[in-house]
């Protein structure tokens, strides 16, 4: 039963764990580099992720520098760009591309609060799914008499005990990139 839980605790950790990933992607108005992290690049006839071909760096708050260590690759970076459609416009120089990264106007903040908003109830929805799961393998094990109808409510309160705590720990974090967004 302590091995099904903690195997439980490490698949709550991962869903949030990347819902934090995810959220580093999310556009705030203020330049940083993980807004390109999950970009995959085109070089030398193979799909790559940019941090493989290129520097990212944000010189300051509003400017995001992608260097490729090979300038052949420039042209590449910046179709994955346009095709990723996130809204930028790279600005090739022959060395470097350079983004500017436009303030966010109110309604800007709005639909990404509101999409914000989505992402959190669909990772909470994988937190329910999680407990969904281990709640049947207790009662399976239930059923099958390894464990008795008492060891099974109480498994049953601690598995929820631990959903509580991690949508709350979900909402919370939702919240503080929210504030984020909003303060920008």
């Amino acid at each position: 039963m302590d091995k099904l839980i903690e195997d439980y605790k490490k698949s709550m950790e991962k869903t949030l764990s990347s819902y934090k990933k995810y959220l580093l992607t999310v556009k705030t108005g203020r330049a940083h580099g993980a807004i390109f992290e999950n970009l995959v690049v085109e070089s030398y006839g193979q799909q790559m992720p940019i941090n493989q071909v290129a520097t990212i760096s944000a010189p300051n708050s509003s400017t995001i520098v992608i260097q490729p260590w090979d300038e052949s690759n420039l042209k590449n970076i910046e179709k994955a760009i346009l095709k990723a459609n996130l809204g930028f416009t790279p600005q090739n120089d022959g060395k470097v591309i350079k983004i500017n990264i436009p303030a966010m106007t109110e309604e800007d903040r709005k639909k990404v609060v509101k999409l914000l908003k989505q992402e959190g109830e669909r990772y909470k929805v994988t937190l329910r799914n999680n407990r969904k799961k281990i709640n049947k393998s207790i009662k399976d094990m239930e059923k099958d008499k390894i464990i008795s109808e008492d060891e099974a409510r109480k498994a049953e309160k601690n598995i929820q005990k631990i959903l509580d705590e991690y949508v709350d720990k979900l909402e919370n974090i939702t919240k503080s990139k929210e504030k984020e967004i909003n303060s920008i």
